[in-house]
């Protein structure tokens, strides 16, 4: 499974990727995530466990996870790949690089699906990926546009 979600944002890159690897303050800015917090280490690199809301109109559904992160602050880049959680040993990259409105934000999420029998990959491809990953995935990239927007008036 591989998914690729991008926005460009009106804010330059350094702005855009404080954002990114903040993630412990997340919550404040984006409605959907229920909590992040750092288990082990901090915003450089840790194990950082996350909770958000995937909506399915009025109803929403609890996600959970617990990555390895690590920022690479001179490629304006932040890992992870997943420890816990349904998926375990998805790898997640955040992407910033200056672009034509400011910066393009490329975020990607591989995943060889969970270790279900028969089940495994089609459920990665067909409803976890598409469905879940890229449905917080997108939200998150444009809750986070727009506070780098506001915060660049």
């Amino acid at each position: 499974m591989r998914t690729v979600d991008t926005l460009s944002v009106a804010a330059d890159p350094e702005r855009v990727f404080a954002l990114a690897h903040q993630v412990e303050r997340w919550p404040e800015h984006l409605s959907h995530y229920r909590w992040v917090r750092f288990l082990d280490g901090d915003a450089h690199e840790g194990i950082v466990e996350m909770a958000a809301w995937r909506p399915f109109g009025l109803f929403q559904w609890p996600t959970w996870w617990v990555s390895r992160m690590r920022t690479d602050p001179e490629a304006l880049e932040v890992h992870y790949t997943h420890v816990r959680g349904i998926t375990t040993g998805m790898r997640v990259v955040w992407q910033v690089r200056p672009g034509s409105r400011g910066t393009e934000v490329t975020l990607v999420h591989e995943w060889d699906g969970p270790r279900w029998p028969l089940i495994g990959g089609p459920a990665a491809n067909w409803i976890i990926g598409p469905i879940f990953v890229h449905g917080i995935a997108s939200r998150t990239l444009a809750g986070l546009g727009r506070v780098a927007e506001r915060h660049n008036e």
